[in-house]
């Protein structure tokens, strides 16, 4: 009776807790991927229709035209800086994979047609968590290292 019950606690309050995190958080990485690749698109594009505009008594347009510019970098670095794109697809990948899991547990499919299936799907989900907890904590660690390169 304790194995049911410790399988349900696991199921609910491991498994599904980390499909939804990883759900959220991969729409949260794909809305600000998108939104500032569009804001960055619509920025540069309106540079070179503004500068069709440029004369000499235009002094006003030519700050405009250059913010443009400087938001553009700005744009592109943020989303350089913070890997939303990146973030998206593996956090959309792991969510994918945990329900993948979670779907062959729950029919018993293989592998999870013997008497250890309930081990067995939590090594495979301990596995998969640990994976993408490592792989942040490489992509970290590298930046930490970029950043003291540029420091210097």
């Amino acid at each position: 009776m304790e194995d049911k019950s410790q399988e349900k606690d696991y199921l609910k309050n491991r498994l599904e807790d980390q499909i939804l995190w990883y759900n959220r958080k991969s729409m949260k990485n794909q809305k600000m991927f998108k939104g500032l690749q569009l804001v960055t698109i619509i920025t540069a594009a309106c540079i070179p229709f503004l500068t069709g505009y440029l004369s000499t008594d235009a002094m006003s347009l030519r700050y405009v035209v250059g913010a443009l510019g400087v938001l553009v970098v700005i744009l592109t670095g943020i989303n350089n800086v913070y890997k939303f794109q990146e973030n998206w697809i593996a956090y959309r990948t792991t969510c994918e994979s945990l329900l993948h899991e979670k779907y062959l547990y729950n029919t018993g499919t293989k592998p999870y047609h013997g008497d250890k299936s309930f081990n067995l799907l939590v090594q495979r989900v301990e596995l998969l968590i640990s994976k993408e907890n490592s792989s942040w904590a490489e992509l970290t660690k590298k930046q930490g290292e970029q950043s003291e390169k540029n420091q210097n």
